[in-house]
């Protein structure tokens, strides 16, 4: 067995990124505040040919250093928008017929491995803050939360390994149905 050299990877131009089909997610980041984080999001939203990440509250917003690191310019191949109120974005994509799903421990939360996902939906996919998590007013105004079962002590993950597990999730089992 060899690694592959880059070269090798087949990987899409920003410009070639931007034409391709993606699948109906949008993600949204209430209140980040690790720019680390933030670039690991934007580096798996590449990954995964989400459609676009909205930035809402206190996370930081492109063009920064510290994003740059981990996003490896997926900074510039996906889309966003920044929304100072997450209320306001999760009522945007309301508007415009998206599921709102809340990736949080609730009452009465799906966990992630039950989730159906359907053909023909779009979803957006709400991350909160490091400590906080999502703000309780976005988890009452969202369609149903979904949670990553967990065992351990902490039943806690960063942010940037939640949405990776939980968009991993969605790409897998939209991936047949929308590219």
């Amino acid at each position: 067995m060899r690694k592959l050299k880059n070269n090798e990877l087949g990987r899409k131009s920003v410009n070639e990124f931007k034409k391709s089909p993606k699948i109906p997610v949008t993600v949204i980041m209430d209140n980040i505040r690790s720019m680390n984080n933030i670039g690991s999001v934007f580096r798996t939203s590449d990954a995964f040919m989400i459609e676009k990440i909205m930035l809402c509250g206190i996370t930081a917003k492109p063009p920064h250093n510290d994003i740059r690191k981990t996003a490896l310019g997926a900074d510039e191949s996906v889309d966003w928008e920044y929304f100072s109120e997450t209320k306001d974005a999760v009522n945007l994509l309301k508007s415009e017929d998206y599921t709102i799903i809340s990736v949080e421990q609730a009452e009465g939360s799906v966990y992630l491995q039950n989730l159906k996902v359907e053909k023909n939906i779009k979803y957006a996919l709400i991350f909160g803050n490091e400590v906080k998590g999502v703000q309780q007013e976005i988890v009452d105004i969202s369609d149903y939360c979904i949670e990553i079962p967990q065992e351990g002590t902490k039943h806690s993950l960063n942010i940037s390994v939640s949405a990776g597990v939980v968009l991993w999730d969605f790409y897998k089992k939209l991936l047949k149905m929308t590219l």
